[in-house]
């Protein structure tokens, strides 16, 4: 990663937080800032709260989770509180403090397990799972994380009682479980990595329970990248009637994927009526630009800016 100074970061920072810049470049600018990883970076990325895309917003949360730092708890709680927030930019504050997973994180996402948002009420429920799984793991020596190909820090550790597809399929689908242990039953399917696990995980799609859930199914399709993905992501992108937050995330998931067919899915819904999911497609095309030809960089924040200066 290379090295960046403050004066340097905060010319990022700037790009960012102006919503005169193209929304793409700006998801750029935002991803290379949680790259670098410092206070300073949470600072920056904290500033742009205000910001009218609640894409963005939803966004800027995710990356505060991901950096790990606990600089950026008070603001996650600030954003999580306030009700006028977009429920999904509130999920995403819950979960960020999930992935913190402090025990202050644990003290404030208890507070939110009776939301009125049931997004954000599912969401403190799995963030207090988690921290409190994650204590366990740390307490006790003999208990090991389980490793896998994804760098993410994910709301649910994945499930180590068995690695049958089958098995955790059952898990997966079954709206009377709980939904933390649906959860790891779906990172333990995409630990697998195998177009049998990732056809199982896409058939947590038919599950109506919970939207929540559905996003994170289109979520972990979006990391594992297989193309026996695109027709059930194409599907639930299609259907006006579900959530948005779901719709969003299958977006992301094609641009993930990145091929021909993405690219062509993507375009056609660049007028959607949902902005979340216009902004959504957006954002997609640009990572699928990305995938598709990887001869540059797409967390490059400061060549960015330096174009743009130019």
């Amino acid at each position: 990663m290379e090295k960046f100074g403050p004066e340097e970061l905060r010319l990022i920072g700037a790009y960012l937080s102006n919503p005169a810049n193209p929304l793409k470049a700006r998801f750029r600018a935002l991803f290379t800032l949680k790259n670098i990883g410092t206070p300073l970076a949470v600072d920056l990325i904290a500033q742009c709260f205000s910001d009218k895309s609640d894409l963005l917003k939803h966004e800027l949360a995710y990356c505060l989770g991901q950096m790990k730092l606990p600089h950026a708890i008070p603001v996650l709680e600030q954003v999580l509180r306030n009700e006028e927030n977009y429920v999904m930019v509130r999920h995403e504050a819950g979960e960020a403090l999930g992935a913190i997973g402090t025990p202050q994180c644990l003290e404030i996402v208890d507070q939110f397990r009776s939301d009125k948002e049931q997004d954000v009420a599912e969401t403190c429920q799995l963030a207090r799972s988690r921290i409190r799984q994650l204590k366990e793991l740390t307490q006790d020596q003999n208990k090991t994380q389980q490793s896998s190909d994804f760098s993410s820090i994910d709301p649910a550790f994945p499930l180590e009682t068995t690695q049958e597809v089958e098995e955790l399929t059952k898990v997966l689908t079954n709206s009377k479980e709980d939904l933390y242990l649906r959860y790891k039953s779906m990172f333990a399917l995409r630990n697998l990595n195998t177009e049998e696990a990732t056809l199982a995980i896409c058939q947590g799609f038919k599950c109506k329970d919970s939207a929540l859930f559905r996003h994170e199914i289109a979520f972990v399709l979006g990391q594992l990248q297989q193309e026996c993905s695109i027709s059930a992501l194409r599907e639930q992108l299609a259907d006006k009637s579900e959530s948005p937050m779901v719709r969003h995330e299958c977006a992301e998931a094609l641009g993930a994927i990145g091929t021909n067919e993405c690219l062509d899915i993507l375009q056609k819904y660049l007028k959607d009526e949902e902005e979340i999911v216009r902004e959504s497609c957006e954002v997609a095309l640009d990572i699928c630009e990305y995938e598709m030809n990887k001869d540059f960089q797409y967390a490059d924040g400061l060549s960015i800016i330096k174009v743009a200066e130019a």
